[in-house]
């Protein structure tokens, strides 16, 4: 006969979900049961303690509870029929609306916590409420965003310095020493949107603001593939882009087989020598064998991207220099302050410490460059691989990925 159960035992009770969390790389936006142990109020106020909120303080309450709601019609916006036409058929829980205390949606998620009866498909909602809240916190986190329009500005003025027109509106590249790539076009992507952003992370196995690299981007197209590598020259020779800041997990190339043009570029250098060709004929028959060397099926990271996009992308880094504005308009008035010595208020002015304000901050933002050619840009911008489609398939797998036992339960078919 079985003998009791050991008291040590709880102390080997391990929670397998957060192993892989921690251990295996798993995401918490996949998770179902790692809040398993918060059973009271009481634990749900010391997980947010060690999240980085204190329940009890009424501002960061309500500062939660702002996010619980907003999270709420981020849902249905975007990942139910009620406002997007290829979300889910389904509808929020009643009990969700009832919810005035944001332990009590913890406890719901857990679906077993005392004093808490809810179903099993509640208590699945209430895990993707967390999950989408999550993420929203993430997005608004971001230290880096209030300095959002310096960092713009700064990456930018590298590149507008060296795009010019001409008479007829023709559009270069150009620096001060007449080297000149003509362009197609020149386009800048300023900013995200902030439900961009959330939906991004949404899908992302990296569920943080920090890990976004294409919140700020330029796009190069060219007349042929040819000069889109002559414009990495370009840019890389003027100091745009420096090799060094280079992230190299983001580096993708659909547009030309590297590897092939390598090996057969040095035939056609003996041939321009022997045969004495001027530029032009060198640099006709040089873009004729780019043509050639066309890679295979698409290979990238992006699962959204089409595999007939052909484009070549890289992700660099720039080190921005903030200036705080409040330090010479406060200096100015120290300075005022300093003339009126005997005034009350000019002393306590004088005696504020300020050296733990920060005058100058400086940092590195990564920048996304898109460089495509002419033909391969109509092809990128039609069909499957519209910037459109590209939106849809990743809500699409956002949609999978936060509400995956929600479908399984329900038994819904996606496809």
């Amino acid at each position: 006969m079985m003998g009791s159960r050991p008291d040590y035992l709880q102390e080997y009770a391990f929670n397998w979900e957060t192993f892989d969390m921690i251990c295996s790389g798993k995401s918490s936006l996949e998770g179902t049961n790692y809040l398993s142990d918060l059973m009271t109020k009481d634990d749900v106020a010391h997980f947010l303690y060690g999240y980085g909120f204190d329940i009890n303080d009424p501002v960061e309450n309500a500062e939660l509870f702002g996010i619980f709601q907003e999270a709420i019609q981020f849902i249905r916006r975007y990942f139910l029929k009620e406002g997007n036409t290829e979300g889910l058929d389904l509808r929020l829980p009643h009990f969700l609306f009832t919810i005035t205390n944001i332990s009590d949606l913890f406890l719901s998620a857990n679906g077993r916590a005392q004093g808490f009866k809810v179903n099993t498909e509640e208590a699945l909602w209430a895990s993707v409420v967390l999950k989408v809240m999550h993420t929203i916190l993430h997005t608004d986190k971001d230290l880096r965003y209030r300095y959002f329009s310096t960092i713009q500005q700064q990456i930018f003025d590298r590149f507008y310095k060296f795009i010019h027109r001409d008479d007829q509106n023709n559009l270069f590249l150009r620096n001060d020493h007449g080297q000149s790539i003509p362009l197609v076009d020149f386009q800048t992507k300023a900013k995200k949107t902030r439900d961009s952003i959330i939906i991004k992370l949404l899908h992302k196995k990296e569920n943080v603001a920090e890990e976004l690299f294409d919140r700020i981007g330029v796009r190069i197209v060219t007349e042929n593939k040819l000069d889109a590598l002559r414009v990495i020259r370009f840019l890389v020779k003027n100091n745009v882009v420096t090799v060094n800041n280079i992230k190299p997990s983001r580096s993708q190339n659909t547009l030309v087989d590297l590897v092939c043009l390598r090996k057969r570029m040095f035939t056609l250098y003996k041939r321009s020598m022997r045969e004495d060709w001027p530029q032009q004929i060198f640099y006709q028959e040089l873009n004729n064998l780019m043509e050639e060397c066309v890679p295979g099926l698409s290979r990238h990271d992006n699962q959204h991207s089409s595999d007939d996009y052909r484009a070549i992308h890289f992700t660099g880094r720039q080190l921005i220099k903030y200036r705080n504005p409040f330090m010479s308009s406060f200096n100015e008035v120290r300075k005022k302050a300093i003339a009126d010595r005997e005034n009350p208020v000019s002393q306590a002015l004088l005696s504020i410490d300020t050296t733990p304000i920060s005058r100058d901050v400086r940092f590195f933002y990564p920048f996304e460059v898109q460089l495509t050619d002419k033909d391969s840009h109509v092809q990128n911008t039609q069909g499957e691989a519209s910037h459109e489609e590209y939106k849809k398939s990743q809500v699409r797998s956002a949609i999978k990925r936060i509400f995956k036992p929600l479908i399984e339960l329900k038994n819904i078919n996606l496809d």
